[in-house]
Protein backbone atom coordinates (compact mmCIF):
# COMPACT_ATOMS: atom_id res chain seq x y z
CA UNK A 1 0.00 0.00 0.00
CA UNK A 2 1.18 3.99 -0.87
CA UNK A 3 2.58 5.85 1.60
CA UNK A 4 -0.05 8.52 3.57
CA UNK A 5 -3.84 8.39 5.05
CA UNK A 6 -5.12 10.16 2.23
CA UNK A 7 -6.49 13.86 2.06
CA UNK A 8 -6.36 14.98 -1.00
CA UNK A 9 -10.21 15.14 -2.02
CA UNK A 10 -13.24 16.71 -0.96
CA UNK A 11 -16.33 16.62 -0.97
CA UNK A 12 -16.96 19.42 -3.89
CA UNK A 13 -14.47 17.03 -5.64
CA UNK A 14 -15.64 14.25 -5.18
CA UNK A 15 -19.34 14.97 -6.50
CA UNK A 16 -18.34 16.54 -9.47
CA UNK A 17 -16.12 13.76 -10.23
CA UNK A 18 -19.24 11.38 -9.66
CA UNK A 19 -21.49 13.93 -12.17
CA UNK A 20 -18.96 13.60 -15.21
CA UNK A 21 -17.13 10.14 -14.66
CA UNK A 22 -17.74 7.23 -16.85
CA UNK A 23 -17.77 3.90 -15.32
CA UNK A 24 -14.20 2.39 -14.87
CA UNK A 25 -13.18 5.78 -13.76
CA UNK A 26 -11.40 6.37 -10.44
CA UNK A 27 -10.81 9.15 -8.08
CA UNK A 28 -7.75 8.70 -6.02
CA UNK A 29 -7.82 10.29 -2.27
CA UNK A 30 -4.41 9.24 -1.48
CA UNK A 31 -3.29 6.54 0.61
CA UNK A 32 -4.60 3.52 -2.10
CA UNK A 33 -8.05 5.13 -1.43
CA UNK A 34 -9.82 5.70 -4.07
CA UNK A 35 -13.59 6.34 -5.33
CA UNK A 36 -14.23 4.29 -8.40
CA UNK A 37 -17.18 3.99 -10.90
CA UNK A 38 -18.73 0.85 -10.89
CA UNK A 39 -20.60 -0.36 -14.05
CA UNK A 40 -23.44 0.19 -12.98
CA UNK A 41 -22.93 3.66 -12.55
CA UNK A 42 -22.50 3.96 -9.02
CA UNK A 43 -19.55 5.46 -7.42
CA UNK A 44 -17.84 2.66 -4.54
CA UNK A 45 -15.14 3.24 -2.36
CA UNK A 46 -12.05 0.68 -2.59
CA UNK A 47 -8.45 0.43 -1.04
CA UNK A 48 -5.69 -0.94 -3.29
CA UNK A 49 -2.81 -3.13 -0.85
CA UNK A 50 -0.27 -5.18 -0.75
CA UNK A 51 0.26 -7.76 1.33
CA UNK A 52 2.78 -10.76 1.19
CA UNK A 53 3.55 -8.76 -1.90
CA UNK A 54 0.39 -9.29 -3.49
CA UNK A 55 -1.73 -6.31 -4.71
CA UNK A 56 -5.07 -6.54 -3.94
CA UNK A 57 -8.38 -4.35 -3.51
CA UNK A 58 -10.25 -3.97 -0.42
CA UNK A 59 -13.84 -3.01 -1.23
CA UNK A 60 -15.27 -0.62 1.55
CA UNK A 61 -18.95 0.08 0.54
CA UNK A 62 -20.84 2.38 -1.58
CA UNK A 63 -20.98 6.35 -1.80
CA UNK A 64 -22.92 8.92 0.18
CA UNK A 65 -23.84 6.36 2.05
CA UNK A 66 -20.40 5.84 3.17
CA UNK A 67 -18.91 8.86 3.80
CA UNK A 68 -15.61 10.34 2.66
CA UNK A 69 -14.55 10.96 6.35
CA UNK A 70 -15.72 7.39 6.85
CA UNK A 71 -13.55 5.68 3.96
CA UNK A 72 -10.58 7.49 5.33
CA UNK A 73 -11.75 5.56 9.06
CA UNK A 74 -11.77 2.58 6.90
CA UNK A 75 -8.10 3.32 5.44
CA UNK A 76 -6.29 3.71 8.93
CA UNK A 77 -8.06 0.89 10.09
CA UNK A 78 -7.02 -0.97 7.11
CA UNK A 79 -3.43 0.13 7.27
CA UNK A 80 -3.29 -0.80 11.03
CA UNK A 81 -4.19 -4.53 10.28
CA UNK A 82 -1.72 -4.84 7.40
CA UNK A 83 0.69 -3.07 9.87
CA UNK A 84 -0.09 -6.29 11.82
CA UNK A 85 0.28 -8.48 9.20
CA UNK A 86 -3.38 -9.04 8.71
CA UNK A 87 -4.93 -9.10 5.41
CA UNK A 88 -8.25 -6.58 5.88
CA UNK A 89 -10.36 -8.93 3.46
CA UNK A 90 -9.85 -12.32 5.24
CA UNK A 91 -10.12 -10.37 8.82
CA UNK A 92 -13.68 -8.86 7.44
CA UNK A 93 -14.83 -12.23 6.34
CA UNK A 94 -13.90 -13.98 9.96
CA UNK A 95 -15.41 -11.00 11.72
CA UNK A 96 -19.05 -11.75 9.38
CA UNK A 97 -18.42 -15.84 10.15
CA UNK A 98 -18.01 -14.96 14.32
CA UNK A 99 -20.99 -12.33 13.91
CA UNK A 100 -23.46 -15.69 12.32
CA UNK A 101 -22.03 -17.76 14.62
CA UNK A 102 -22.34 -15.53 17.85
CA UNK A 103 -25.89 -15.36 16.60
CA UNK A 104 -26.33 -19.15 16.34
CA UNK A 105 -25.43 -19.23 20.09
CA UNK A 106 -27.37 -16.50 21.52
CA UNK A 107 -29.05 -16.87 24.43
CA UNK A 108 -32.91 -17.01 22.76
CA UNK A 109 -30.92 -19.63 20.37
CA UNK A 110 -30.00 -22.18 23.12
CA UNK A 111 -32.92 -21.52 24.95
CA UNK A 112 -35.15 -22.90 21.97
CA UNK A 113 -32.98 -25.45 21.71
CA UNK A 114 -33.45 -26.47 25.41
CA UNK A 115 -36.77 -25.83 25.53
CA UNK A 116 -37.24 -28.59 22.45
CA UNK A 117 -35.39 -31.04 24.51
CA UNK A 118 -37.70 -30.91 27.16
CA UNK A 119 -41.06 -30.92 25.43
CA UNK A 120 -41.27 -34.86 25.11
CA UNK A 121 -41.22 -34.95 28.76
CA UNK A 122 -43.57 -32.05 30.12
CA UNK A 123 -47.54 -31.38 29.43
CA UNK A 124 -48.53 -28.85 26.97
CA UNK A 125 -49.67 -26.60 29.58
CA UNK A 126 -45.76 -26.30 31.37
CA UNK A 127 -44.46 -26.40 28.29
CA UNK A 128 -46.43 -23.30 26.83
CA UNK A 129 -46.36 -22.16 30.01
CA UNK A 130 -42.28 -21.94 30.17
CA UNK A 131 -41.96 -20.68 26.83
CA UNK A 132 -44.00 -17.48 27.47
CA UNK A 133 -42.40 -16.86 30.46
CA UNK A 134 -38.75 -17.14 28.71
CA UNK A 135 -40.34 -14.62 25.94
CA UNK A 136 -42.03 -12.08 28.14
CA UNK A 137 -39.38 -11.69 30.67
CA UNK A 138 -35.96 -12.88 29.59
CA UNK A 139 -35.39 -12.87 25.61
CA UNK A 140 -36.04 -8.89 25.81
CA UNK A 141 -33.25 -8.38 27.76
CA UNK A 142 -30.54 -11.81 27.14
CA UNK A 143 -32.30 -13.03 23.90
CA UNK A 144 -29.65 -11.49 21.78
CA UNK A 145 -26.71 -11.63 24.00
CA UNK A 146 -23.75 -14.68 22.87
CA UNK A 147 -24.54 -16.99 25.53
CA UNK A 148 -20.96 -17.11 26.68
CA UNK A 149 -21.05 -13.48 27.46
CA UNK A 150 -23.63 -13.40 29.79
CA UNK A 151 -22.40 -12.81 33.54
CA UNK A 152 -23.72 -13.31 36.80
CA UNK A 153 -24.86 -9.55 37.55
CA UNK A 154 -26.88 -9.70 33.95
CA UNK A 155 -28.82 -12.64 35.19
CA UNK A 156 -29.67 -11.35 38.74
CA UNK A 157 -30.81 -8.39 37.16
CA UNK A 158 -33.25 -9.52 34.96
CA UNK A 159 -34.44 -11.72 38.50
CA UNK A 160 -34.63 -8.62 40.28
CA UNK A 161 -36.79 -7.00 37.83
CA UNK A 162 -39.25 -9.76 37.86
CA UNK A 163 -39.04 -10.43 41.38
CA UNK A 164 -39.84 -6.16 42.24
CA UNK A 165 -43.27 -6.84 40.26
CA UNK A 166 -44.12 -9.19 43.68
CA UNK A 167 -44.02 -12.38 41.84
CA UNK A 168 -41.03 -14.16 43.50
CA UNK A 169 -42.46 -18.11 42.55
CA UNK A 170 -42.22 -16.44 38.88
CA UNK A 171 -38.45 -15.40 39.64
CA UNK A 172 -37.30 -18.94 41.16
CA UNK A 173 -39.42 -21.13 37.94
CA UNK A 174 -37.77 -18.81 35.50
CA UNK A 175 -34.53 -19.40 37.18
CA UNK A 176 -34.61 -22.77 37.16
CA UNK A 177 -34.92 -22.61 33.33
CA UNK A 178 -32.07 -20.49 32.69
CA UNK A 179 -30.03 -22.66 34.75
CA UNK A 180 -31.28 -25.94 32.74
CA UNK A 181 -30.41 -23.63 29.55
CA UNK A 182 -26.98 -22.75 30.73
CA UNK A 183 -26.52 -26.43 31.50
CA UNK A 184 -27.22 -27.37 28.38
CA UNK A 185 -24.87 -25.01 26.93
CA UNK A 186 -22.10 -25.64 28.99
CA UNK A 187 -23.12 -29.46 27.65
CA UNK A 188 -22.52 -28.57 23.84
CA UNK A 189 -19.30 -26.26 25.02
CA UNK A 190 -20.87 -23.09 23.93
CA UNK A 191 -20.05 -21.25 27.63
CA UNK A 192 -17.95 -22.16 30.08
CA UNK A 193 -19.60 -20.84 33.38
CA UNK A 194 -23.16 -21.26 34.60
CA UNK A 195 -24.16 -17.63 35.66
CA UNK A 196 -27.41 -18.57 37.93
CA UNK A 197 -26.43 -20.22 41.20
CA UNK A 198 -24.38 -16.83 42.03
CA UNK A 199 -26.98 -14.57 40.47
CA UNK A 200 -30.25 -16.35 42.56
CA UNK A 201 -28.34 -14.91 45.23
CA UNK A 202 -30.02 -11.66 44.94
CA UNK A 203 -33.39 -13.02 45.69
CA UNK A 204 -34.70 -12.49 49.19
CA UNK A 205 -34.81 -15.53 51.14
CA UNK A 206 -37.85 -17.48 50.98
CA UNK A 207 -40.05 -17.73 54.16
CA UNK A 208 -40.83 -20.95 55.27
CA UNK A 209 -44.10 -21.54 54.61
CA UNK A 210 -46.16 -25.18 54.47
CA UNK A 211 -49.45 -24.35 53.39
CA UNK A 212 -50.84 -21.24 51.36
CA UNK A 213 -52.83 -18.86 53.11
CA UNK A 214 -56.49 -19.91 53.11
CA UNK A 215 -59.46 -18.32 55.53
CA UNK A 216 -61.62 -21.21 56.93
CA UNK A 217 -65.05 -19.37 58.00
CA UNK A 218 -68.22 -18.79 56.15
CA UNK A 219 -68.54 -15.27 57.17
CA UNK A 220 -64.57 -14.59 56.17
CA UNK A 221 -65.00 -16.30 52.80
CA UNK A 222 -68.42 -14.38 52.31
CA UNK A 223 -66.64 -10.72 53.46
CA UNK A 224 -63.82 -11.69 50.37
CA UNK A 225 -66.27 -12.22 47.76
CA UNK A 226 -68.16 -8.97 48.55
CA UNK A 227 -65.27 -7.12 48.65
CA UNK A 228 -63.94 -8.27 45.34
CA UNK A 229 -67.73 -7.26 43.80
CA UNK A 230 -67.12 -3.85 44.82
CA UNK A 231 -63.64 -3.24 43.94
CA UNK A 232 -62.44 -2.03 40.46
CA UNK A 233 -61.54 -5.14 38.48
CA UNK A 234 -60.98 -5.88 35.02
CA UNK A 235 -64.46 -8.35 33.72
CA UNK A 236 -62.21 -10.98 33.26
CA UNK A 237 -60.53 -10.71 35.96
CA UNK A 238 -63.64 -10.38 37.95
CA UNK A 239 -64.90 -13.47 36.42
CA UNK A 240 -61.64 -15.89 36.81
CA UNK A 241 -61.75 -15.03 40.59
CA UNK A 242 -65.62 -15.95 40.67
CA UNK A 243 -64.77 -19.18 39.04
CA UNK A 244 -61.53 -19.93 40.76
CA UNK A 245 -63.49 -19.67 43.87
CA UNK A 246 -67.01 -21.70 43.39
CA UNK A 247 -64.99 -24.14 41.15
CA UNK A 248 -61.63 -24.80 43.94
CA UNK A 249 -60.01 -25.52 40.52
CA UNK A 250 -55.36 -24.29 40.54
CA UNK A 251 -55.11 -21.37 39.11
CA UNK A 252 -53.40 -22.32 36.33
CA UNK A 253 -56.34 -23.54 34.79
CA UNK A 254 -58.76 -20.80 35.57
CA UNK A 255 -56.67 -18.69 33.71
CA UNK A 256 -56.15 -20.84 30.69
CA UNK A 257 -59.11 -22.14 30.54
CA UNK A 258 -61.13 -22.28 26.82
CA UNK A 259 -64.44 -22.02 25.84
CA UNK A 260 -64.47 -25.66 24.31
CA UNK A 261 -63.80 -27.54 27.63
CA UNK A 262 -67.63 -26.13 29.44
CA UNK A 263 -70.77 -27.56 28.48
CA UNK A 264 -73.14 -25.34 30.35
CA UNK A 265 -76.51 -26.26 29.20
CA UNK A 266 -76.92 -30.23 30.40
CA UNK A 267 -78.67 -31.24 32.63
CA UNK A 268 -75.05 -30.93 35.08
CA UNK A 269 -72.95 -28.52 33.59
CA UNK A 270 -69.62 -29.74 33.40
CA UNK A 271 -66.27 -28.17 33.02
CA UNK A 272 -64.14 -30.68 31.79
CA UNK A 273 -60.29 -30.12 32.01
CA UNK A 274 -57.77 -32.24 29.93
CA UNK A 275 -55.59 -34.40 31.68
CA UNK A 276 -52.40 -32.66 29.77
CA UNK A 277 -53.53 -29.38 30.95
CA UNK A 278 -53.23 -30.92 34.78
CA UNK A 279 -50.68 -30.71 37.13
CA UNK A 280 -51.49 -35.08 38.27
CA UNK A 281 -50.80 -36.99 35.61
CA UNK A 282 -51.39 -40.58 36.98
CA UNK A 283 -54.52 -40.45 36.29
CA UNK A 284 -55.30 -41.31 32.74
CA UNK A 285 -58.69 -39.52 32.28
CA UNK A 286 -59.49 -35.67 32.30
CA UNK A 287 -60.87 -33.73 35.27
CA UNK A 288 -64.60 -33.15 35.62
CA UNK A 289 -65.95 -30.76 37.56
CA UNK A 290 -69.63 -30.33 38.10
CA UNK A 291 -70.81 -26.95 37.97
CA UNK A 292 -73.35 -25.42 40.76
CA UNK A 293 -76.19 -23.51 39.68
CA UNK A 294 -74.76 -19.94 40.65
CA UNK A 295 -71.42 -20.52 38.81
CA UNK A 296 -73.46 -21.82 35.56
CA UNK A 297 -75.37 -18.91 35.33
CA UNK A 298 -72.77 -16.47 36.03
CA UNK A 299 -70.82 -18.26 33.32
CA UNK A 300 -73.71 -18.42 30.62
CA UNK A 301 -74.22 -14.26 31.72
CA UNK A 302 -70.65 -14.43 30.90
CA UNK A 303 -70.36 -16.45 27.91
CA UNK A 304 -72.64 -14.05 25.84
CA UNK A 305 -70.48 -11.11 26.72
CA UNK A 306 -67.52 -12.44 24.93
CA UNK A 307 -67.01 -14.78 21.46
CA UNK A 308 -67.74 -17.71 23.25
CA UNK A 309 -64.76 -19.25 21.09
CA UNK A 310 -61.29 -19.29 22.35
CA UNK A 311 -60.07 -18.73 25.72
CA UNK A 312 -62.88 -17.76 28.44
CA UNK A 313 -60.84 -15.10 29.90
CA UNK A 314 -58.84 -12.97 27.69
CA UNK A 315 -56.31 -10.76 28.10
CA UNK A 316 -57.65 -6.90 27.74
CA UNK A 317 -54.05 -5.86 26.67
CA UNK A 318 -54.27 -7.87 23.65
CA UNK A 319 -52.41 -11.19 24.78
CA UNK A 320 -54.22 -14.95 24.58
CA UNK A 321 -55.64 -14.65 27.94
CA UNK A 322 -54.81 -13.21 31.57
CA UNK A 323 -52.01 -14.18 33.29
CA UNK A 324 -51.79 -15.47 36.74
CA UNK A 325 -50.11 -12.33 38.60
CA UNK A 326 -53.31 -10.25 37.24
CA UNK A 327 -55.37 -12.35 39.88
CA UNK A 328 -52.97 -12.97 42.56
CA UNK A 329 -52.51 -8.99 42.68
CA UNK A 330 -56.01 -8.78 43.71
CA UNK A 331 -56.14 -10.51 46.61
CA UNK A 332 -52.41 -9.38 47.56
CA UNK A 333 -52.77 -5.39 46.76
CA UNK A 334 -56.68 -4.77 46.22
CA UNK A 335 -58.26 -6.96 48.58
CA UNK A 336 -55.08 -6.56 50.99
CA UNK A 337 -55.12 -10.45 51.65
CA UNK A 338 -52.12 -10.72 51.63
CA UNK A 339 -51.09 -13.56 54.35
CA UNK A 340 -54.13 -13.95 54.79
CA UNK A 341 -56.14 -15.86 51.64
CA UNK A 342 -54.01 -16.15 48.50
CA UNK A 343 -56.10 -17.53 44.82
CA UNK A 344 -54.76 -21.25 45.63
CA UNK A 345 -56.59 -21.10 49.19
CA UNK A 346 -59.91 -21.60 47.86
CA UNK A 347 -59.00 -25.11 47.35
CA UNK A 348 -57.69 -25.38 51.23
CA UNK A 349 -60.92 -23.82 51.84
CA UNK A 350 -62.92 -26.17 50.21
CA UNK A 351 -61.08 -29.07 51.29
CA UNK A 352 -61.56 -28.18 54.99
CA UNK A 353 -65.16 -27.21 55.24
CA UNK A 354 -66.30 -29.95 53.04
CA UNK A 355 -64.86 -32.64 55.13
CA UNK A 356 -65.99 -30.65 58.33
CA UNK A 357 -69.46 -30.98 56.78
CA UNK A 358 -68.80 -34.65 56.62
CA UNK A 359 -67.98 -35.45 53.11
CA UNK A 360 -65.77 -38.38 52.67
CA UNK A 361 -61.86 -37.44 51.71
CA UNK A 362 -61.12 -39.75 48.78
CA UNK A 363 -64.40 -37.33 47.50
CA UNK A 364 -62.56 -34.31 47.89
CA UNK A 365 -59.50 -35.42 46.79
CA UNK A 366 -60.79 -36.41 43.36
CA UNK A 367 -62.32 -33.23 43.24
CA UNK A 368 -59.56 -31.53 43.99
CA UNK A 369 -57.61 -34.28 41.23
CA UNK A 370 -55.31 -34.76 44.14
CA UNK A 371 -52.43 -37.53 43.42
CA UNK A 372 -54.10 -40.64 45.53
CA UNK A 373 -52.48 -43.67 46.24
CA UNK A 374 -55.55 -45.21 46.16
CA UNK A 375 -55.94 -47.40 43.29
CA UNK A 376 -59.83 -47.94 44.70
CA UNK A 377 -60.43 -44.50 45.03
CA UNK A 378 -59.57 -43.89 41.84
CA UNK A 379 -61.04 -46.44 40.02
CA UNK A 380 -64.60 -44.23 41.66
CA UNK A 381 -64.03 -41.58 39.66
CA UNK A 382 -66.22 -42.43 36.79
CA UNK A 383 -69.22 -43.98 39.32
CA UNK A 384 -70.42 -43.29 42.75
CA UNK A 385 -67.75 -41.15 43.71
CA UNK A 386 -68.55 -38.56 40.45
CA UNK A 387 -72.52 -38.55 42.12
CA UNK A 388 -71.50 -37.53 45.27
CA UNK A 389 -68.33 -34.84 43.69
CA UNK A 390 -71.77 -33.41 42.34
CA UNK A 391 -73.57 -33.09 45.36
CA UNK A 392 -69.93 -31.70 47.15
CA UNK A 393 -69.38 -28.90 44.26
CA UNK A 394 -74.04 -27.80 44.64
CA UNK A 395 -73.35 -27.57 48.08
CA UNK A 396 -70.41 -25.88 47.79
CA UNK A 397 -71.88 -23.27 44.98
CA UNK A 398 -74.84 -22.72 47.53
CA UNK A 399 -73.11 -22.16 50.72
CA UNK A 400 -70.64 -19.99 49.03
CA UNK A 401 -73.53 -17.75 47.62
CA UNK A 402 -75.30 -17.53 50.97
CA UNK A 403 -71.96 -16.46 52.91
CA UNK A 404 -71.62 -13.53 50.00
CA UNK A 405 -75.14 -12.62 51.18
CA UNK A 406 -74.19 -13.07 54.53
CA UNK A 407 -76.99 -15.58 55.21
CA UNK A 408 -76.36 -18.61 57.52
CA UNK A 409 -74.89 -21.68 55.92
CA UNK A 410 -76.98 -24.35 56.33
CA UNK A 411 -75.34 -27.69 57.16
CA UNK A 412 -74.86 -30.72 54.65
CA UNK A 413 -77.79 -33.13 54.78
CA UNK A 414 -76.31 -36.52 53.76
CA UNK A 415 -79.74 -37.86 53.91
CA UNK A 416 -80.53 -35.27 51.00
Amino acid sequence: MSGGNGGKLTNQKVLSFIQSAEPGKKLADGGGLYLLILPSGNPTWQIKYRIDKKEKTYSIGPYPTLTLAVARAELRQAKALIKEGKDPVMNRRINKATTIASSENDFKAIASLWLSKQQPDWSVDHFKKSARALERDVYPFLGKLPISEITAAIVAKVLEDIDKRGVRETADRISQHMNGIFKYAQAKALCRDNPVPAAREILPRKKISKHMPALLEWTELGDVLRRADTARLSPSVRMAHRLLAFSSARIGNVVDAEWKEFDLYSEQPLWVIPREKLKVSVRPIDLRIPLSHEITEELKRWQTMTTAKGYVFPSPTGGKHIGRESIEKVYRVTLALAGKHAPHGWRSSFSTLARDNGFARDVVELALDHANDNEVARAYDRGERFNERIKLFNWWGKSLAQAQLGAKIIPFNKAA
